[in-house]
């Protein structure tokens, strides 16, 4: 497993392999575009394994986002970056690492969350609120070394460390946006470039040596 470009994947039974299959093959081409004929084929499962363990290809899309959940956490979770012992530098490893990360084609470094919630937010409900509950739950985890900078370095009135937390993950999903739509992944580094001039001066880091 590549860390800079793909998820860990799980060898065992067919549920996970169908798992692995559908983060895989919709960050490629989207959740419409993607059969169950397709699905099955990339997994190496019959289609009655598919319906034993899902009863529609939306269930499956919906089980994904939480499985996509689980295994992302898992990258974040054991990165380098935690050990930092500043919240503020813990943050900023974050932006290092979501840098690292963004290299190869753009289905290898793009959000299943993000992709299927854009285009499935108005026809499956099962699959919108799994997806921005990925999102939404990583940006309460990003909260948490913000809301320590906040009380460290401080911040202007009203803002919140699960604030800074979306608005991380609108910056990244924006970008996962543009870089499908220029064919690499340049729009997320700048992205994250301008990201993280704006947190340090947010936070009066300005001057440090870090931009």
């Amino acid at each position: 497993m590549e860390t800079s470009r793909t998820l860990p994947k799980k060898s065992g039974d067919a549920r996970t392999k169908l798992l692995d299959a559908a983060v895989e093959i919709v960050r490629e081409q989207g959740f419409s575009a993607t059969s169950v004929d397709q699905l099955c084929k990339k997994a190496g499962v019959t289609k009655g394994a598919f319906f034993h363990h899902f009863a529609s290809k939306e269930a499956l899309g919906a089980a994904a986002a939480d499985y996509w959940t689980e295994t992302s956490s898992n990258l974040f979770m054991e990165a380098d970056y935690n050990r930092h012992d500043d919240p503020l530098d813990r943050y900023l490893g974050y932006l290092d690492f979501r840098e690292e990360i963004a290299t190869g084609e753009v289905a290898e470094f793009t959000c299943y969350a993000g992709t299927s919630l854009q285009e499935c937010y108005g026809s499956s409900d099962a699959i919108r609120d799994a997806a921005y509950q990925s999102i939404a739950g990583h940006s309460a985890r990003l909260a948490d070394d913000l809301d320590q900078a906040i009380a460290k370095y401080g911040a202007p009135e009203g803002v919140t460390g699960l604030s800074l937390g979306l608005y991380t993950q609108a910056v990244l999903q924006g970008a996962f946006i543009l870089a499908k739509g220029q064919g690499d992944a340049a729009p997320v580094h700048d992205a994250i470039a301008h990201l993280r001039r704006y947190i340090l001066m947010l936070f009066g880091q300005a001057g440090s040596g870090e931009i």
